[in-house]
């Protein structure tokens, strides 16, 4: 079996394997031997190459040399991802062994040497360490970089099962070592994560975006080992997050990754209603919901003046399913409950809890991104500081929003935006 990996386009032919037309193209993948599995072998995984000389259409395996990374006698040895280093003019690569991140380095993309390994006692381990990403970027506004690595584990999430969490520090070209204040945060947290939804998972960024600034665009795999394989879906099981741009911040002396919708998503915004802002107590329906198609869209508001209160939003529809969302501004987190949001009978796991993000004390103001899919919701607040994502299987569309609260809403800046994406 073909388990994940990456793929470099070799612009300068390190590897030889490109025949001077075009520059090859190099994939590394974990190869699972069935037959060592079957016979209850530990080295089961390895991990081999391919490339391709005609831009991906045709690959070839690199018969003469797989596998290029050699199992060193672990049971989990897996999902390659490499990139050029320009810092240290190498290839390296970050591959997920066990408990902890391993490092190789390499000048050919076929020989590849161990340089180092993290984790071992940092972080979240509930579960198996899986889909590793590493990469330098950027502080926003600054020139001053970091290298990030992202780790996906499984179970051991969040907020149960599959999750992503992520590591800021400095890499030397051999040593990946966590910023101290940075470690002081996974210590205190235990974990700091990607998106803190049941359902953002594996996901792994993209290099040389072909644009000014050198984005950083990740998508993430939207469902949850704990049910994935039980969904009540016909003809397709589990879909992708939508494709998002990762910016890391400052804040005095702490740093964080940020994660919201790609700019290109505004392309396909065919309508868009600005809505009334709205005051009062209890449960104030939103009439603007109804104007558009709540199975694509994107819905944007602001949260003001908050209180020591709980301010739910509820998407729902004529058959009485609901799915409720937002801040409980008393005990300081964000929330989802689907617990009601249609079928969730296929798997115990599915909705037998809320799902929950700890926000700041005292806050005056939450700023809120839904993203609406036909069977997901996306919610990016604080403009992506925070992240939620969960999917849910409605009987009948949603085709109403409202949102309550005991101690008065003051919600202004509602614009929504019907997505034509078909």
């Amino acid at each position: 079996m073909y388990f994940s990996g990456s793929s470099v386009v070799d612009s300068n032919n390190t590897s030889g394997l490109g025949t001077g037309k075009t520059a090859p193209i190099v994939a590394i993948y974990t190869l699972h031997n069935m037959t060592k599995e079957k016979e209850n072998k530990i080295d089961v995984e390895q991990q081999d190459i391919a490339y391709s000389n005609d831009n991906g259409f045709t690959w070839q395996k690199f018969e003469e040399g797989n596998p290029v990374i050699k199992n060193p006698g672990i049971r989990d040895f897996r999902d390659p991802k490499m990139t050029w280093d320009e810092t240290h003019k190498q290839w390296i690569l970050v591959l997920a062994a066990q408990d902890r991140a391993q490092f190789y380095k390499s000048k050919d993309l076929k020989s590849w040497e161990y340089l180092s390994d993290f984790g071992k006692n940092i972080g979240a381990h509930g579960g198996v360490w899986e889909c590793p990403d590493f990469f330098q970027i950027k502080v926003k506004n600054s020139n001053e970089t970091k290298w990030v690595l992202i780790q996906s584990l499984n179970p051991g999430g969040a907020n149960g099962g599959s999750g992503t969490q992520y590591f800021i520090g400095d890499f030397d070209g051999t040593t990946f070592t966590l910023d101290s204040n940075f470690a002081k945060r996974v210590e205190q947290e235990k974990a700091v994560w990607i998106d803190y939804g049941k359902d953002n998972y594996a996901g792994v960024t993209w290099n040389n975006v072909p644009n000014a600034g050198g984005r950083r665009l990740f998508i993430g795999w939207m469902s949850n080992w704990d049910y994935a394989q039980q969904v009540p879906t016909n003809a397709w099981r589990s879909s992708t997050t939508i494709a998002r741009e990762i910016q890391l911040i400052k804040k005095g002396t702490d740093y964080s990754l940020v994660s919201n919708p790609v700019k290109e998503i505004n392309k396909y915004v065919s309508k868009t209603i600005k809505g009334k802002n709205l005051k009062g107590k209890g449960k104030l329906s939103i009439p603007e919901a109804e104007k558009i198609d709540l199975t694509q869209a994107i819905v944007n508001f602001n949260l003001k003046n908050l209180k020591q209160d709980t301010y739910t939003f509820t998407l729902s529809n004529a058959a009485g399913e609901a799915l409720t969302f937002g801040i409980n501004n008393s005990d300081h987190y964000l929330f989802v409950d689907r617990s009601k949001a249609g079928k969730n009978d296929f798997s115990e796991k599915f909705a037998s809890t809320i799902t929950k993000a700890a926000i700041d004390s005292n806050l005056k103001e939450g700023v809120f991104k839904i993203i609406l899919d036909k069977t997901s919701i996306e919610i990016f607040y604080n403009n992506g500081e925070k992240v939620i994502t969960e999917i849910f299987f409605t009987n009948q569309p949603f085709t109403s929003l409202s949102v309550s609260s005991n101690e008065g809403i003051e919600l202004s800046n509602l614009v929504l935006n019907q997505l034509n994406i078909n």
